[in-house]
């Protein structure tokens, strides 16, 4: 089978990644046992991951003029994902702040940046009409989202959206939902995503994703794992589900929620997506941490 094409419409951020032994309650100081920056945004990791899935990833977004516009560029083209739609706007890259405990949970807030400055360009409409899937979030303006699902559809390529963050804040979101064939959302947006669609995954972390489409329903569980980190699984998830989609909805759940499983094992957001020799060995039996090459 041909590698599928996937265009991501999205964001990009540099992390600032911070592990906690837990994570601070209101008006609570802790301490950091460690730190470090990284690549990430849900663009860029669900690009990121769909390129190690095998496809053919083209990427619209955009950095900022400071100094980590350059790193994120050149961190996508190290991960071969194309970059002829991703602009230089002036003032600063999206940055995020994550804060990651012991037990591998995260909690994460996010500074756009160059992300609200995501525009319809001639770039952006020649890489979605060369895709046979569109993949976006809500980290980036849903009118430009709307846009590139029009362009999309008249091209014949599935729309999947992320709908994350989803905090009922983002205008346009009927109009969006309108466009969209696969929306997946966490076990929280499923409860705030209110539109139909065509085809419906809810992701559940460590219990895997259902699905509910096409008249039929599945339910398909994760590889068993413990967990270091899970910043990043779930726009692994998006990146492998999209990649896959050609296949079926089954066989790209099922690759989907390995590929997520993976991710958990390896520290940080914008390098944890698994290559697909990986996600085969998961799928064939292997264990995963031994896969991941985590020590017991």
């Amino acid at each position: 089978m041909a590698a599928s094409r996937v265009c991501v419409v999205g964001s990009l951020n540099l992390d600032t990644v911070l592990s906690v032994r837990r994570l601070p309650a209101p008006g609570e100081t802790v301490l950091a046992t460690a730190a470090r920056h990284t690549p990430g945004g849900k663009g860029g990791n669900q690009a990121v991951a769909a390129a190690r899935a095998g496809a053919r990833v083209r990427f619209v977004g955009a950095v900022g003029d400071d100094a980590a516009g350059p790193l994120l560029r050149a961190h996508l083209r190290d991960h071969d994902v194309d970059v002829a739609a991703l602009t230089t706007t002036a003032g600063p890259s999206g940055t995020a702040v994550v804060l990651v405990e012991a037990t591998g949970q995260n909690a994460i807030v996010v500074a756009p940046g160059a992300n609200e400055r995501v525009v319809p360009t001639a770039a952006m409409g020649a890489a979605v009409a060369d895709c046979t899937v569109l993949l976006m979030q809500l980290e980036t303006p849903v009118a430009t989202a709307v846009a590139a699902a029009d362009q999309a559809r008249a091209s014949g390529a599935a729309v999947i959206l992320n709908a994350s963050p989803l905090d009922g804040g983002c205008d346009g979101l009927a109009q969006l939902a309108d466009r969209v064939d696969v929306v997946v959302v966490n076990e929280t947006e499923a409860d705030r995503w209110r539109w139909p669609v065509a085809h419906r995954v809810v992701t559940a972390g460590a219990a895997g994703a259902r699905y509910r489409g096409g008249g039929a329903t599945l339910s398909v569980p994760a590889p068993r794992v413990t967990a270091l980190d899970t910043a990043g699984a779930g726009d692994v998830f998006a990146g492998v589900l999209a990649a896959g989609w050609s296949r079926g909805a089954e066989p790209a759940l099922r690759r989907a929620c390995a590929a997520g499983a993976l991710a958990t094992l390896v520290p940080g957001a914008g390098g944890c997506a698994p290559s697909a020799a990986a996600v085969d060995r998961v799928l064939a039996g292997e264990d995963a941490a031994a896969v991941a090459g985590v020590r017991r």
